[in-house]
């Protein structure tokens, strides 16, 4: 690709990404990004400002001046919950709880109320939560999946740099060979992060340069293998068949491959994530969610949803465009966060 070419990517992924040029090489002596910025609990909070008033602040409106919580108060929780886009099946378990806890007189006030919901939330968050561990296996292939304009390349780039800055050996496959700039992006992702990028030409078998990807991973001595794929439900049965192809190959290549298979999703989806995840978990054994764009988006709530409704951990979340604004997903913090 010529200079004038990768200029351009370039300068329009940055764009797209808000991303900030990485120093040339990583210098101890060099402040991390993180310093410069507000302590990560604090831009999650932020970041769910929004989900925050759409769910807490119309509880607490709800609560105001209530002296006695009863069966109405919980129907007219129900529906704050639904719209908030905790889910439906996951509002019906979260209200029946708490209709227990009502029953053992538990729920005396408004504030015992909001207590129960956060400890119910929490309760569901943990019992599926467990973070990824690439240590496993070497090398660690992780599959990542999801529909288009997700932010899936540019988490597969963030979860490079991640990986890299830990002493990981990583190396990244373009296997979303039918959108140009979804290589080209992800080879400038490489560059920003001092990875390697495995890439054949536009149009070329996503299954071939996977076989490519996983031997240059073994001669290469890599720790963790990174594919990226496409994500054209449009075509739905092409595209499911396509995964179940570049699985087989990583699997015949890579004993065990991949290792984990990652759905990215928007926040700001909602209710289409819940689909989302429905569908690409029939076309591939889902391991783990990165849920992206919780900033700014008023349906947080569906981390809650997902991760009950579907009992898969959300391994990552990711709250601004930086590259450290991808991180480990940490359920006592995020539902402190939103309260």
């Amino acid at each position: 690709m010529s200079e004038e070419k990768k200029g351009f990517f370039k300068s329009f992924v940055d764009k797209i990404t808000g991303a900030q040029p990485l120093p040339a090489a990583n210098n101890a002596a060099d402040p991390p990004e993180s310093q410069a910025k507000p302590g990560f609990f604090e831009r999650l909070k932020k970041g769910l400002s929004k989900t925050h008033e759409s769910l807490v602040g119309r509880i607490d409106t709800l609560l105001l001046g209530k002296k006695k919580i009863d069966a109405e108060t919980l129907e007219d929780l129900e529906e704050i919950l639904i719209t908030a886009d905790i889910g439906l099946a996951t509002t019906v378990e979260l209200v029946s709880s708490l209709e227990q806890r009502l029953k053992r007189n538990e729920l005396q006030d408004g504030e015992a109320l909001k207590i129960a919901l956060r400890e119910e939330m929490l309760t569901r968050l943990k019992a599926n939560s467990a973070n990824l561990d690439t240590g496993s296996s070497s090398p660690f292939v992780i599959m990542v999946i999801g529909v288009n304009g997700v932010g899936k390349t540019t988490t597969i780039g963030k979860l490079a740099g991640k990986l890299s800055s830990e002493g990981k050996k990583v190396l990244l496959v373009a296997a979303d060979t039918f959108r140009a700039a979804a290589v080209e992006q992800l080879e400038i992702w490489g560059e920003r992060v001092g990875v390697d990028v495995i890439r054949h030409k536009h149009g070329a078998d996503p299954a071939a340069v996977v076989f490519d990807g996983c031997k240059a991973a073994v001669a290469r001595g890599a720790d963790v293998l990174i594919v990226d794929t496409a994500g054209r439900l449009h075509t739905k049965v092409n595209l499911m068949e396509e995964l179940k192809k570049i699985r087989r190959v990583v699997g015949r290549e890579i004993p065990g491959g991949p290792h984990e298979t990652l759905l990215v999703l928007d926040a700001a989806t909602g209710q289409n994530a819940i689909s989302q995840t429905r569908i690409f978990k029939e076309a591939a054994d889902v391991t783990g969610i990165a849920l992206t764009k919780v900033d700014g988006t008023a349906k947080g709530g569906i981390v809650v949803a997902i991760s009950s409704e579907f009992k898969i951990p959300v391994r990552y979340i990711g709250i601004g465009e930086g590259i450290d604004d991808l991180r480990e997903f940490d359920p006592e913090q995020f539902v402190q966060a939103l309260f």
